[in-house]
């Protein structure tokens, strides 16, 4: 007697069809998107006040020997910078928060608990503008303090670079490792942007401090 092998079926508990397909890993389920905006302050304001910090004491440093002219220039350039970034970073992200919430406004999201949960992952202006500006004031201590206590001119010059250098790379790889990016690609980018940036600015200062201008 033949059998109808569509008569016969083997049930599937509920939730374990494909299970094996669905599991991830810990580093597969985090949504780094999660960490974009306050990472994206951080890592900004820090490399912007290394940089931009270490830039200007270099230039000072190309035409001055002053340690104490070298220095004060850094730390203008350091109450200027921080103020700076926070005032950019809160209008920046106020203006998100405006668009948002007006998005909202339009769609009628006003339902209970979706309601705070919406709200919770709106972007926080103060927050964003805080971080930004600590962040900008912790990179540019590294050169304040590298050329602080180093009385020969050239020492104090490559000092500094050997110590900007130094935190360029930490700060990539933070970057990285926060945000799920390459190491290398990370630590090598923010290495050379930092170097050119001071490279140019000893460079064309030299020039036009020489040229009497």
């Amino acid at each position: 007697m033949a059998i109808n092998q569509n008569d016969f079926s083997v049930p599937i508990p509920e939730g374990q069809s494909g299970q094996k397909q669905c599991q991830l890993s810990p580093e597969d389920e985090f949504d780094y998107s999660q960490r974009g905006q306050w990472l994206r302050a951080a890592v900004l304001g820090a490399n912007d006040g290394l940089v931009s910090v270490a830039s200007l004491m270099m230039g000072v440093g190309a035409v001055k020997q002053d340690a104490k002219a070298m220095i004060l220039t850094g730390f203008a350039g350091l109450v200027a910078g921080a103020c700076s970034m926070a005032i950019g970073e809160f209008v920046s992200v106020y203006s998100q928060l405006d668009i948002e919430v007006g998005q909202m406004r339009r769609e009628n999201r006003t339902v209970g608990n979706q309601e705070e949960k919406e709200r919770e992952q709106l972007p926080n202006p103060m927050q964003a503008a805080l971080a930004s500006a600590l962040a900008f004031s912790l990179g540019a201590i590294v050169p304040l303090l590298a050329a602080s206590f180093i009385g020969d001119h050239k020492v104090r010059m490559g000092v500094v670079v050997a110590a900007v250098s130094l935190a360029l790379v930490i700060f990539g790889w933070i970057g990285s490792a926060l945000g799920g990016t390459p190491v290398v690609k990370s630590c090598v980018r923010s290495l050379l942007g930092g170097l050119m940036a001071m490279a140019i600015t000893f460079g064309l200062t030299k020039l036009f401090g020489t040229s009497g201008l």
